[in-house]
């Protein structure tokens, strides 16, 4: 279902990067044709948000398919890396950067021009693109959006009730969980480093896809819907982003002990 383009609102014109694991997801494949972006995007697209999104970069004048990332391409990077010594070893250490580096270049170039950068970092999927991106965000005093949701293993608890009478099944799965490690995260709390980072208004546990379905069109179930059906979110993004177009998000100043205007959020009125 396609919805109609907002001509008003204050996030018209405004350009929005997606920020969030993508190399040690379940599936990239998955991610990319069903995640999370896609329907965030499909949400600011009816705002008239400009959508950066490191799955679907954009065109660079004059360099044909410049930083494109497809699951070829990382393969291919990373079948070429090892920690040999000497000049053979060296030389293919620094053929998998340079690969790698017009990724790295257009990605953060998107965070560079974006307004803001709504970013979805759940607490047990090892990422460095993610925090590289939020750090450059934030340098430049732009808000960034940070979503951290529940993080449990159903599936989990039922194996471990499957091996109860099972004493050498129970003390190998006890043995995989220190070494991958398998570590719950149930209220959603990031990591406190982030926290003076992005300002406490700007942390959300989830994206309340649910009460939007029917209004965007979203018919097919994805994982994240199963997720938010078990851990409903307290604050979710999208009512956030919803009223983010009517007026601004102000902040909260412990030395005034009220809220305030943050002038992290400069959105350019550029009429032609």
């Amino acid at each position: 279902m396609k919805r109609k383009t907002s001509k008003t609102g204050l996030l018209r014109g405004a350009r929005v990067y997606l920020s969030g694991p993508m190399d040690f997801v379940a599936s990239r494949a998955s991610e990319k044709k069903i995640g999370w972006r896609n329907r965030v995007s499909d949400f600011l697209k009816a705002f008239g948000v400009t959508i950066f999104d490191p799955w679907y970069k954009p065109g660079v004048r004059g360099l044909y398919e410049y930083g494109r990332e497809d699951e070829k391409s990382v393969q291919r990077i990373r079948q070429g890396w090892t920690y040999a010594g000497g000049a053979r070893g060296a030389k293919a250490r620094a053929d998998c950067g340079a690969q790698f580096r017009e990724t790295q270049h257009i990605d953060l170039r998107m965070v560079d021009t974006s307004d803001f950068t709504i970013s979805y970092c759940p607490t047990n999927i090892y990422s460095v693109g993610t925090p590289h991106e939020i750090i450059m965000a934030t340098l430049q005093h732009k808000p960034v959006l940070f979503v951290s949701p529940a993080v449990t293993f159903p599936t989990l608890q039922e194996l471990r009730e499957h091996l109860r009478n099972d004493a050498k099944g129970a003390a190998l799965l006890a043995r995989l969980e220190r070494e991958v490690p398998v570590r719950e995260n149930p209220r959603g709390i990031p990591s406190l480093w982030y926290l003076p980072l992005i300002g406490g208004e700007n942390f959300f546990d989830g994206f309340g896809f649910a009460a939007y379905r029917k209004r965007c069109g979203w018919t097919e179930e994805i994982p994240l819907d199963e997720h938010e059906r078990r851990h409903k979110p307290q604050r979710p993004l999208l009512p956030f982003l919803e009223k983010l177009n009517r007026r601004l998000p102000r902040k909260w100043d412990r030395k005034l002990n009220k809220f305030v205007a943050d002038d992290d959020w400069l959105l350019w009125d550029l009429r032609p």
